[in-house]
């Protein structure tokens, strides 16, 4: 795989600096700040380093302001309840100007019990012809749809994901970072003649809050459909859902993210 694959790999690795605090190194990328995928990433392998033999449940994070690329991450934690099945950890992630990211996991051991789902089934995999390049996503994606259709579409969108073979337990980070990539896009597909390439020209956006819940285990060296949705954009923000489901039709997880975006003319 090319050196951005390793690259996020090797920042998915925080090294302990004292009781509660890590730091971990940001990805090389010729983006114009942070990538907010790499802060949410690596919120989840602290609060599973800070909490060892549970798995996070869910994540809800804030941005109070944009991280800088190429500094290194420090992470806070506090473990605010440690039980039998449940644990609950608070994580700030700071550089040299400030805050970049507050977050709050919830982590969970793996139980039994009986099991239900309501949801759509998933369509087929689109074939080789369908695979798209998104800069930010070093492994296999497909769509049978066009994020950055020129025209007026409706603010849906299902991408699919593969990653090569990795270990088990960086799957919830992986997919994490994953959601952050698509969702103001999703939310733009109904602005005819603007999509998400026209940043800084047509409009402004920033994410400025992002959730995910883990429903069950999960691999991202299988296939895996993001199926997204953008229900409003209105006042400068927008805001998008998502569900993640196995290529058999299994909902693993699923998101939401909250993200500003002012438009040119307003």
């Amino acid at each position: 795989m090319t050196d951005l694959w390793n690259d996020l790999l090797d920042c998915l690795a925080p090294k302990p600096l004292g009781q509660g605090v890590y730091e971990a190194r940001s990805q090389h990328l010729d983006y114009h700040r942070l990538f907010g995928g790499q802060l949410l990433a690596q919120s989840v392998r602290v609060a599973e380093l800070t909490c060892p033999g549970k798995a996070v449940k869910s994540l809800h994070v804030l941005f109070p302001r944009e991280g800088r690329g190429g500094e290194p991450v420090h992470y806070e934690t506090d473990c605010v309840q440690q039980g039998r099945t449940y644990a609950a950890v608070q994580i700030q992630a700071r550089q040299e100007h400030g805050v970049v990211a507050v977050a709050t996991a919830s982590l969970h051991t793996w139980e039994g019990g009986p099991q239900r789902q309501s949801t759509a089934p998933v369509g087929p995999l689109p074939g080789e012809e369908r695979r798209i390049d998104l800069d930010l996503l070093p492994w296999e994606t497909r769509s049978a749809t066009d994020l950055d259709s020129p025209g007026s579409e409706p603010p849906a969108y299902e991408l699919w994901t593969r990653t090569p073979t990795v270990a088990a337990d960086l799957g919830p980070a992986l997919l994490t970072y994953a959601t952050d990539l698509t969702l103001i896009g999703t939310a733009l597909r109904p602005v005819a003649g603007v999509t998400q390439h026209d940043a800084g020209r047509a409009f402004t956006s920033a994410v400025t809050s992002h959730s995910v819940w883990f429903h069950q285990p999960l691999r991202t060296d299988s296939w895996l459909v993001l199926r997204q949705h953008s229900p409003v954009a209105a006042h400068g923000r927008c805001h998008g859902r998502g569900d993640v489901l196995t290529e058999q039709g299994e909902l693993v997880a699923s998101y939401t993210q909250d993200a500003l975006l002012r438009f040119a003319q307003q």
